[in-house]
């Protein structure tokens, strides 16, 4: 082999050479690129799974909240309406609005109860606490009005 022949096979080793390191730096930013990539894909599927949970958490809490108030009407706002004993009557919507904080219709019930015993103070809680729940509902707003005179 020459001298010329070697320098030539020198040049296109180099060139070979400098041509595999512009690959490798190449495929080294994709590489560094794909690992962003899944990084990101790895936290948005982190948060996905977070939020996920928290929909199963509140639909637990709503199941529950429901069963509560199931209860609250077997046990309590039903026996309310048909009591003859109207402090007993009270008694049990309280109870039923402690498992039940949401239902505008033994609020108002309530309300009424205790304005026709003249306690006229609970009952405009209980109207108000109806009208916050349901702020549409007529009756309550004349209920309360009319509880609020006869204070």
């Amino acid at each position: 082999m020459t001298h010329i022949e070697n320098r030539s096979t020198l040049s296109g080793v180099a060139a070979l050479l400098l041509a595999l390191m512009f690959l490798s730096s190449c495929l080294t930013a994709e590489l560094e690129k794909q690992a962003e990539q899944i990084k990101q894909q790895d936290e948005e599927i982190a948060r996905q799974r977070k939020e996920i949970e928290a929909i199963k958490a509140g639909q637990k809490a709503q199941e529950q909240k429901q069963r509560d108030c199931n209860r609250a009407f077997r046990e309590y706002f039903d026996k309310a309406q048909t009591s003859a004993d109207r402090e007993r009557a009270v008694t049990l919507y309280r109870s039923g609005l402690a498992l039940c904080p949401d239902d505008e219709i033994a609020h108002y019930e309530l309300g009424k109860m205790l304005a026709e015993r003249g306690r006229y103070a609970e009952a405009e809680k209980e109207f108000e606490a109806t009208l916050k729940i349901n702020p549409g509902f007529i009756e309550a707003k004349r209920e309360l009005e009319a509880v609020r005179k006869s204070k």
